[in-house]
C-alpha cells in the first residue's frame, strides 16, 4: 500500500450561521486515507461524522459552511472548487453510498438506465459499452439474474438489493474515493454482513480509498483498517482498528467499547457512559468530553487536547495506558 494519502483532511472547521452567531459543528478535524484503505468514522448521533463526509463530498448546504482548514484529493485541493467543478468531481472521482437507497435512486427510472447515464456522463464510452459495464457491475455486487433485473425499477428490489444497486452506482465511474454514510443501518443483520463484505472486497479490488461512516463499532471492526472516533465535532481517537478496539486510549472510546456486548464476556455487565453529548451551542471549554469523564482534571476543563502524529493517537490529557486495560 502506497504511503501517499489519496484523501487528506486538515484542520477542517464547519460552522452553521445562526441568529445568535455561528455554531461550530466540526472543530479542527484532520485525517488521511490511503488508496485501498477503509477508514471507519464512528461516534454517537451528533458527533459530526456524517457532516465530515458531507463536507468532503462538497454537499454542505447553507447555513452550513466550511470556515477553515482544507480537503485535498490526490494532492488537489477540492474544498474551494466552484460548484460545477465539484459536481463533475463528485460523480467521477468521488462515489457516495448513503443510508437510504431510495434517496439515491430515481423511482421512475429503471436501475440499469440510471447506472448507464452516470457512466455516460463521466466516462468516454458508447451506450452499448455503458450498458455492458452496468450489467457487469450489477453482477459484481451480487444482484441475481442481473441481465433481467437491470430493466427493473427500484421499487421491485428489496432494501438489501437496492443498497447493492446504490453501491454499483457509486462504483460505476471507477472513483478514487468512496464515502459510505451509514450504508447498512436500514438493513437486517445478515444483509448488513453481506453489504460490508461487498464494500470491503470491492475496495480491495478497485484500490479505492473509503470513508465508512457508522455508529456501529461492530461494522467498523469487521470492515475498516483504521478507525477515527468522533465526539462533539472533534476526533477523540484515531488508529488501527485492532489497537483502538482492544487498547483504547481515550476514556470515551473505552466507554464505547465497554457498552458493546461480547460473546467472550457473556456474564459481564454492560457499561454506560453517563450524561449526553453537548449541544452545538453548549460545548464546554477544554476537552468537550470532560463533564462525562471520571478522569477529568482542571487541565481537561480549561485546555483543549490535541492529536499527535503517531499511528495511534488520542486527544486526551490523561490517556489510558496498558495497565488500565488489566
Amino acid at each position: 500500500m502506497t504511503e501517499t494519502p489519496l484523501l487528506s483532511v486538515r484542520d477542517l472547521k464547519l460552522v452553521f450561521d445562526g441568529r445568535k452567531g455561528p455554531l461550530t459543528a466540526l472543530d479542527g478535524v484532520s485525517f488521511d486515507i490511503r488508496p485501498g484503505e477503509i477508514l471507519g468514522v464512528v461516534g454517537e448521533s451528533g458527533a459530526g461524522k456524517s457532516l465530515t463526509g458531507t463536507a468532503v463530498i462538497g454537499l454542505v448546504d447553507p447555513p452550513g459552511r466550511i470556515a477553515g482548514g482544507s480537503i485535498h484529493l490526490a494532492g488537489q485541493r477540492i474544498d474551494n472548487l466552484p460548484a460545477e467543478a465539484m459536481r463533475a468531481l463528485r460523480g467521477r472521482r468521488i462515489g457516495a453510498i448513503f443510508q437510504d437507497p431510495l434517496t439515491s435512486l430515481h423511482p421512475l427510472l429503471k436501475v440499469g438506465d440510471q447506472i448507464v447515464e452516470t457512466i455516460l456522463t463521466h466516462l468516454p464510452v458508447s451506450r452499448t459499452e455503458a450498458r455492458a459495464r452496468a450489467l457487469d457491475l450489477l453482477e459484481q455486487v451480487g444482484i441475481p439474474a442481473a441481465s433481467t433485473r437491470i430493466d427493473h425499477y427500484p421499487h421491485q428490489f428489496s432494501g438489501g438489493m437496492r443498497q447493492r444497486v446504490v453501491i454499483a452506482l457509486a462504483l460505476c465511474a471507477e472513483p478514487d474515493l468512496i464515502i459510505a454514510d451509514e450504508p447498512t443501518t436500514a438493513l437486517d443483520v445478515s444483509i448488513q454482513a453481506q453489504i460490508t463484505s461487498l464494500i470491503k472486497r470491492l475496495c480491495r479490488e478497485k484500490g479505492a480509498a473509503t470513508m465508512l461512516v457508522t455508529h456501529d463499532m461492530g461494522v467498523i471492526a469487521e470492515t475498516a483498517d483504521r478507525v477515527a472516533v468522533m465526539y462533539a465535532g472533534r476526533i477523540a481517537e484515531i488508529g488501527p482498528v485492532a489497537e483502538v478496539t482492544r487498547r483504547p486510549r481515550h476514556p470515551y472510546t473505552a466507554g464505547l467499547m465497554a457498552s458493546i456486548p461480547s460473546v467472550l464476556r457473556r456474564n459481564a455487565t454492560l457499561q454506560q457512559i453517563d450524561g449526553a453529548m453537548p449541544r452545538l451551542g453548549a460545548i464546554p471549554p477544554g476537552c468537550s468530553f470532560n463533564p462525562r469523564c471520571a478522569r477529568a482534571t482542571e487541565l481537561c476543563r480549561t485546555l483543549q487536547p490535541t492529536l499527535g502524529l503517531q499511528a495511534h493517537e488520542a486527544a486526551c490529557h490523561h490517556p489510558l495506558v496498558e495497565a488500565d486495560h488489566g
